[in-house]
């Protein structure tokens, strides 16, 4: 689909192939996603949503193809680079330890420390960071208080926080409207739109595309791994977009 965005992509994708085994979970996906954009990836389970995400997050490689970020090829080979380049993924089950505190949560595995003659944490400093984001994520939840204790709506919050924290530029959120309140997916659009509000692109995974479609910006249906559409949101509906799916998977 031609983009009417002049400026440059801030991902460009151009024909990944991944195979596991026998299996080609993902077909010459191309595409290209623009800051403060949302775009979902929709499709039915084996479509190859989940694969497209962990190649970005560093999880699985390519098998063949090119990953361009900020105009510039990339190889990503681990969570690192990802996260070092700017791609912050928020899993379905979070990736959040339920027994840590949210500050703890929001720094795992970036902890702050005080340099001496032994590395302490920097509690204090911490505690402050995750309160100022907590506050303008307008998650109303203690930062002291352990993420088992924490909604799935709250959880989803406090790995967008994370996000926010460490300036992410692309956020990708796996099903994040999955299993939660009717209040819970109203906070996570409302996350979504101040990602969008800080010009950072976010790539939705949902099967459950009705909750997140008033907030994307382009829908991208994948079926066995290959793209077979895509639709700006003011051209298409939900009812559309799920007959599309629908149509190729049976």
């Amino acid at each position: 689909m031609k983009n009417i965005k002049k400026e440059e992509p801030l991902l460009k994708l151009n024909k990944l192939n991944k195979w596991y085994n026998e299996v080609h979970a993902l077909k010459d996906f191309s595409c290209e996603i623009y800051p403060g954009e949302a775009v979902a990836l929709i499709g039915d389970n084996g479509a190859g949503k989940s694969t497209f995400a962990k190649i970005l997050a560093g999880v699985v490689s390519k098998n063949s193809g090119q990953i361009f970020w900020k105009g510039k090829e990339v190889e990503i080979t681990s969570i690192k680079y990802s996260r070092n380049l700017g791609i912050e993924t928020v899993y379905q089950e979070q990736a959040l330890t339920e027994q840590l505190t949210i500050t703890r949560n929001v720094f795992l595995g970036r902890e702050i420390t005080k340099h001496g003659f032994l590395s302490v944490l920097n509690t204090n400093l911490m505690q402050k960071k995750t309160k100022e984001v907590i506050d303008e994520l307008g998650l109303r939840v203690p930062i002291n208080q352990q993420v088992k204790f924490c909604s799935g709506g709250e959880r989803q919050g406090v790995a967008v926080a994370r996000a926010f924290l460490f300036k992410a530029k692309l956020v990708i959120l796996d099903e994040p409207t999955r299993g939660i309140s009717i209040e819970g997916v109203k906070r996570i659009v409302e996350f979504i739109e101040e990602l969008k509000k800080e010009k950072i692109a976010v790539i939705l995974i949902s099967h459950i595309f009705p909750h997140i479609f008033p907030v994307t910006d382009r829908f991208i249906v994948l079926s066995r791994g290959k793209i077979i559409s895509e639709k700006i949101q003011v051209e298409t509906s939900p009812e559309e977009l799920s007959k599309i799916v629908i149509a190729k998977e049976h």
